[in-house]
């Protein structure tokens, strides 16, 4: 048990900077720690709307009303801090965290396993989904997959394995997924918010056509440009079709955030 202090002063580092870092971060922001984000140099973020890495194509980004700006230098974090931003470095090795020495670290990547997190990183390390035993790899691992235990902060054992398969929504699984057909560089010819119908060409790749499995709202679409490998998710279409979803940060996000918030508050709080 860590001492007790200011919840204000706590620095949290949060690597990766997907929809659930991104939800997580948001949260803890909302709760007034210090966060600090870390991502690769090409996130794959596909629910980028609500993604706080989508800094890194743009500068900055805003999330529900709150705002992270892409910084280079480590001083930049201290000062966006004062102006009630949350920085958000490309750092895939979390250097960072050798100069600010976060309070916290929640390592967010949502690999599927552990590539790089020790139990050693922080005074606090809380670890999100597969791939991590708490006690192990990190003081705390939280549940990600759908279900009773969405959020559950364990302090043992493992979080459930992944599934490989999406989430239902009105029964729909496969289908509402777009996957890149082949290999090459990926292209855009809907937005992020659009009604789209089965059948409909929403971008390609290499010139080869990605069109819509089913009826619904493009909820989330990876940034264009990028080369993708084949059989890579690079889309998802939301059947509900509302369009205000993907705009706002989803129920997992912020029930996996809980978990996190929880484990700093038995240490902290």
């Amino acid at each position: 048990m860590q001492k007790k202090i200011d919840l204000s002063e706590i620095k949290v580092c949060v690597k990766g900077g997907g929809d659930i870092a991104s939800g997580v971060a948001w949260r803890l922001y909302q709760c007034g720690f210090r966060v600090f984000m870390t991502e690769i140099d090409q996130p794959m973020a596909v629910r980028r709307k609500v993604a706080f890495c989508d800094a890194i194509y743009h500068d900055s980004t805003v999330v529900e009303g709150v705002e992270a700006l892409l910084v280079h230098k480590t001083d930049e974090v201290f000062s966006l801090w004062v102006q009630g931003k949350i920085p958000i470095l490309v750092d895939p090795i979390c250097k960072t965290c050798n100069v600010i020495r976060p309070d916290v670290l929640v390592d967010a990547i949502l690999a599927k396993k552990n590539i790089g997190t020790s139990l050693h990183d922080a005074p606090l390390v809380i670890a999100l989904g597969p791939g991590f035993e708490a006690g192990q790899d990190a003081h705390f691992v939280v549940e990600t997959n759908r279900g009773h235990y969405l959020g559950r902060l364990l302090g043992s054992g493992s979080a459930e394995a992944n599934t490989g398969a999406p989430g239902p929504v009105q029964g729909i699984t496969t289908d509402r997924v777009i996957r890149s057909p082949r290999e090459g560089i990926w292209q855009n010819n809907m937005e992020i918010g659009d009604l789209v119908k089965k059948g409909d060409m929403v971008g390609s790749v290499a010139g080869l056509p990605v069109d819509a499995l089913i009826d619904g709202v493009i909820r989330g679409m990876i940034h264009p440009g990028i080369m993708v490998s084949k059989d890579l998710k690079i889309g998802d279409i939301d059947p509900r079709g509302n369009k205000e979803n993907c705009f706002t940060i989803s129920e997992k996000a912020l029930a996996i955030a809980g978990g996190v918030l929880e484990g700093i508050l038995r240490v902290y709080g």
